[in-house]
């Protein structure tokens, strides 16, 4: 369980958001966002954790309930918290998404007291995060990055794919990048996941996580090609969240020394398990390395 101490092996830096999701059948609010479904999933683990959120006060109900379950939490305040109104068709495969409200961005002043080995970068937005940021984080410990929120941006309340233009300075600075298939090739131009990986590494990049759902993932460090198997789930109940719930299982191995190869196994383990069930992962290490067991 996490407690409060001076220096954290991690701390994730994101907001937590605000989600209304409509399908034909009901209409339902949650929390969301990576600073959320990274924190649930990490609490478990025995690692020194934080999370460094904004939010307005409509969401501090959710960061009471993250501070009760044992996690350490600096919320700034905000006017708005970030706001995504999901609405799904009688298809689940059309999504129907508008950001109904955008939270303040992070800035340097705000970290200057916080200190962690990792940095865990969640950005939902292509602005949540501004290059300054990474610069200054960068030299204060590794930093980790979930890029999926710099290639998005709102206009007009729509979500609009983009490209990155800062990413060639920001990501020199990368010890951990994680990404899909689809944000590797927005990032890179490479359809071909080993080249598009390749040229991150040329671009700085130590470790290359790149996520491919049901077949599994690939991680490239150091020259070498990490092949992890995704281990099917038993039912497929909720796959929101499952991205963060990886990199969640991948840094707390990292931090805690497990080699790459690894890390990446008891990743794609928690995300199986995660899959399983509505909701963020609440499982613990033990379970884990149990469903792993069985898998060989």
């Amino acid at each position: 369980m996490n407690k409060i101490t001076s220096m954290y092996d991690i701390c994730c830096i994101g907001h937590i958001t605000l989600d209304k999701v409509v399908t034909p059948h009901s209409t339902i609010y949650m929390p969301g966002g990576t600073a959320y479904y990274f924190s649930k999933a990490i609490s478990q683990m025995q690692v020194d954790y934080t999370l460094v959120t904004a939010v307005a006060i409509t969401e501090l109900t959710t960061v009471t309930e993250l501070r009760q379950e044992g996690i350490a939490i600096k919320a700034l305040p905000s006017t708005h918290s970030v706001f995504f109104e999901n609405i799904y068709s009688h298809n689940q495969d059309h999504r129907t998404q508008r950001v109904l409200q955008k939270a303040a961005p992070f800035n340097i002043d705000q970290l200057a007291d916080v200190q962690a080995r990792y940095y865990h970068l969640g950005p939902l937005l292509a602005d949540d995060i501004p290059l300054n940021l990474i610069e200054y984080l960068a030299h204060k410990g590794m930093i980790a990055l979930d890029v999926q929120g710099y290639l998005r941006e709102v206009r007009d309340q729509q979500v609009h794919a983009i490209n990155w233009p800062d990413k060639k300075e920001a990501l020199r600075l990368v010890t951990i990048l994680k990404a899909n298939e689809h944000e590797l090739e927005v990032l890179t131009g490479c359809t071909d996941i080993r080249e598009g990986a390749q040229l991150l590494a040329d671009w700085g990049v130590k470790e290359v996580v790149i996520t491919l759902g049901s077949m599994g993932s690939v991680i490239y460090a150091g020259g070498t090609f990490y092949d992890i198997p995704a281990y099917p789930p038993s039912a497929v109940v909720d796959a929101t969240g499952c991205g963060d719930t990886y990199m969640a299982g991948y840094l707390y191995q990292r931090c805690t020394g497990a080699a790459i190869d690894q890390a990446g196994r008891f990743a794609a383990a928690m995300a199986s398990l995660k899959i399983e069930a509505s909701g963020p992962f609440t499982g613990t290490k033990k379970e884990v390395m149990q469903y792993l067991a069985l898998q060989v």
